[in-house]
């Protein structure tokens, strides 16, 4: 009987040198997207507010990326109404229309309060 030599053994692969890191991408210089949602929300003469769909409009004449910052700018929307620096006049979440928050009752009230106490009437 003829003997079969024993297979060779498979080769080691080249052992690979470790991943770098991408080159993080330089910070976008100027004004947060917040503050150019709320600049543009303050720059609109609606009574009462302005849409999603029109902040959009002019955060793109601005030069925003809105389909890259779609989530980004919904989130933003949604953090300033809930922060309580918009105000929402219609809709939920990020949908509807948004203005400028007026100072609360409740704060004036305050600053009353501590202005007479302070004053001593």
């Amino acid at each position: 009987m003829a003997e079969v030599a024993p297979a060779a053994a498979p080769a080691k692969a080249p052992a690979k040198a470790p991943k770098k890191k991408a080159a993080s991408k330089a910070k976008k210089d100027g004004p947060s997207l917040s503050k150019l949602i709320v600049a543009a929300v303050a720059e609109s003469k609606e009574r009462k507010g302005m849409s999603l769909a029109a902040l959009k409009k002019v955060l793109a004449g601005k030069g925003v990326d809105v389909t890259k910052a779609n989530k980004r700018i919904n989130t933003a929307v949604t953090k300033l109404a809930t922060a309580g620096t918009l105000s929402q006049t219609k809709g939920t979440g990020a949908s509807g229309s948004f203005k400028l928050a007026k100072d609360t009752k409740a704060s004036r009230t305050c600053l009353f309060r501590t202005c007479f106490s302070a004053c001593g009437l």
